[in-house]
């Protein structure tokens, strides 16, 4: 991973390398807030790996004023709250949390633990309320002029004369994002708490004189920004690329730190966005995904292999398709499998699979998410049992614990991401759309019903024998698989063919392939070729050919010789010639 040894090389030299992130904790944290924290996480744990010294901070951005609505059907009962501490505003009905910042939060903090991301984490009502801000709020205060100047160059954002960066807390009506400052004497700020200051909250009027000190006050976002880095050490702290656009918030607070507080900012990592379906999420809005959902759905590694295996800087385009699910367990189960079988493995490789192997380094067996997906919507499955059987021994604790989340993650897709499309059926009786498949389909049933009679019964030679006996009818293959999943799922498509019949039982395979009733005559002339064509195909394969056997057939009057050639590759053609 390339971009973690560039880093490396940027790092400042100070005996603690200090990470840090955060989260206004306005909502449930969707999905896309995970990147940063496994970004950042991946930093610390390379960093770690390398013997450098490091630490990995965390911070709810409590004090932050409430400016949205929290995604729910009792969002109404918060308005009088806006423009309030979201640490000040109190937690939902039933909520084990006094507050509302800690009841989004808490469970935030959890989801680190469960996908393995380290972290120290703080809350910055603690840090305004103890005073360790004073300095900075006291400081900033003091150079407010400059402060408006940094804003005027780097964001060409004009503030007026008798702005300052900071707020206070209402002391009326408790609201922090509609008061304004308007003066500040070296010891207290006075302030109007004004009802038209901010489109989303709207304050009560009051003009007050207080102290922006020990939790009275609070800096705004880019001006709290660059404090945070002065005064927690910090030296690595990515965002999202909504933050680094030229003369965005990070420009805004490089240049605070440098000119305010004499400190070098952190060294940056700009990351994309993460996309559901092709649109950015927001937490407070409750639009898409969540993380907690995420984490019901996807095992640890897999969230941390799709957040890491991709550059910083590109956004992903998470999908819950079959297709996309699929690929995302497939492509890590290459690395897994190349780990277990001791394969050379590409430095960026051996990276990204550590990285998103956080708890186990023991070598053991996965079963493809697909093959899962599969089998718990065939009926009277028991699917550890099956996979026992497959494995053909007593799984190890580790392959137990991995089954189970993978058969989680299984479920979950099924009952909700799944389109009707994607879900199959075992059809109980013969479908009434069968009656529309070809001569030619049918018989090709009736030959794959031969052929895995003489097969060994695994999900491997079961799909091998759908090509088998699609020679042997003829049919393109692709017209195979149609016809297989008509008279069994009563669908065009469906998932790999050997993999669900083989937990079919035999017997119900074998009368429903016999089923349909087959017109001879008309299926030779589906599949008949002339004689000039087959004499073409015999021409640019005798080199290859290895048997041929010949076979005269009649029927009602038509007359058919069958060439059944074998090459040398091990696959048998059959080749028909109408008399």
């Amino acid at each position: 991973m390339s971009w973690l040894d560039d880093l490396e090389k940027k790092l400042p030299e100070v005996e603690e390398q200090v990470v840090n992130d955060a989260k206004s904790p306005s909502g449930k944290p969707h999905v896309g807030a995970l990147r940063g924290v496994l970004i950042h996480d991946a930093v610390y744990k390379f960093l770690k790996d390398k013997g450098i010294k490091v630490k990995n901070i965390y911070g709810s951005d409590d004090y932050d004023p409430m400016d949205e609505l929290p995604g729910g059907e009792t969002a109404e009962k918060y308005e009088k709250y806006l423009g309030a501490p979201l640490s000040n505003v109190p937690a939902p009905e039933g909520s084990q949390y006094k507050d509302l910042a800690m009841h989004y939060i808490q469970d935030y903090f959890k989801i680190f633990d469960e996908i393995g991301a380290e972290a120290e984490f703080y809350y910055m009502r603690d840090y305004y309320k103890n005073g360790f801000f004073n300095e900075a709020i006291d400081t900033l205060l003091n150079r407010a002029a400059e402060v408006r100047e940094i804003y005027k160059k780097v964001s060409n954002s004009d503030r007026p004369d008798d702005w300052y960066p900071a707020q206070v807390v209402c002391e009326k009506c408790g609201k922090l994002g509609t008061t304004q400052i308007i003066d500040w004497d070296s010891k207290e700020a006075t302030y109007i708490c004004r009802k038209d200051m901010v489109t989303w909250a709207s304050g009560c009027g009051h003009k007050g004189k207080i102290s922006p000190f020990d939790g009275n006050g609070k800096l705004p976002y880019k001006v709290e920004w660059a404090s945070k880095w002065k005064y927690f050490n910090i030296t690595i702290e990515g965002a999202g690329t909504d933050h680094n656009t030229r003369g965005g918030s990070r420009d805004v607070a490089n240049a605070i730190s440098r000119k305010i507080f004499n400190y070098p900012p952190p060294v940056n990592i700009p990351y994309g966005f993460f996309l559901l379906g092709g649109a950015k999420m927001s937490s407070s809005k409750g639009i898409g995904a969540t993380a907690r959902d995420m984490t019901n759905f996807l095992p640890p590694e897999i969230i941390r292999y799709l957040m890491l295996t991709t550059q910083p800087k590109r956004a992903i385009n998470f999908e819950p398709s079959q297709n996309y699910i699929t690929k995302l367990f497939n492509d890590y189960d290459k690395l897994h499998k190349k780990y277990i079988a001791n394969e050379e493995m590409q430095d960026y490789e051996k990276q990204i699979y550590s990285l998103s192997n956080i708890n186990t380094q023991e070598k053991f067996e996965v079963v493809e998410f697909p093959l899962l997906v599969t089998l718990l919507q065939l009926p009277h499955i028991d699917v550890v049992e099956k996979i026992q059987k497959r494995f053909g021994r007593e799984l190890s604790e580790s392959e137990q614990k991995n089954l189970q989340k993978r058969l989680n993650a299984a479920k979950y897709w099924i009952e909700n991401l799944a389109n009707e499309e994607d879900l199959i059926q075992l059809q109980e009786k013969l479908p009434d759309e069968t009656q529309e498949l070809t001569q030619t389909q049918r018989v090709f049933l009736q030959k794959y019903s031969q052929c895995i009679k003489e097969t060994d019964w695994s999900e491997d030679s079961l799909q091998t024998a759908v090509f088998n006996a699609a020679r042997l009818t003829p049919i393109n293959p692709k017209l195979a698989f149609a016809a297989l999943y008509r008279v069994l799922l009563n669908k065009a498509q469906g998932p790999k063919a050997g993999s669900f019949v083989a937990y079919i039982d035999k017997d119900f395979l074998e009368k429903r392939f016999n089923e349909l009733d087959v017109d001879i005559v008309k299926f030779w002339q589906e599949t008949a070729i002339s004689e000039n064509d087959y004499e073409s195909w015999h021409n640019s394969n005798k080199e290859k050919i290895v048997d041929e056997k010949l076979k005269e057939l009649s029927e009602n009057g038509t007359s058919v010789v069958e060439h059944i050639v074998s090459l040398n590759d091990g696959k048998t053609h059959l080749k028909r010639v109408l008399k």
